[in-house]
């Protein structure tokens, strides 16, 4: 099993006892994905750590910020929507847009 495919089975565990499987199992391949492109030394207890620090209510709002604390720790992470719960959302510019 790789490292990441382990990371993804810790936090969709970890995660399922605060929202629904399928949020559980999309916000974990998420941050999966953040670790390979960004951290590959990424933890799921600094996850789970930053979790249970987030200021909101509600696991989509305290994963984003979660996702948005990685990125503030990454220099070379400039924009976290793509492996937020929603990704881009709806209110947001156009990603392919200037490419």
């Amino acid at each position: 099993m790789s490292r990441m495919s382990e990371l993804t089975d810790a936090l969709t565990t970890a995660f399922a006892d605060e929202t629904d499987d399928e949020i559980a199992q999309t916000a974990a391949e998420n941050i999966a994905d953040f670790a390979e492109e960004y951290d590959e030394d990424l933890t799921s207890d600094r996850v789970t750590d930053l979790l249970a620090d987030a200021p909101y209510d509600g696991f989509d709002r305290q994963f984003n910020w979660v996702i948005g604390e990685l990125a503030a720790e990454n220099e070379d992470c400039t924009d976290s929507r793509p492996f937020r719960i929603d990704g881009f959302g709806e209110l947001a510019a156009d990603p392919d847009i200037g490419t």
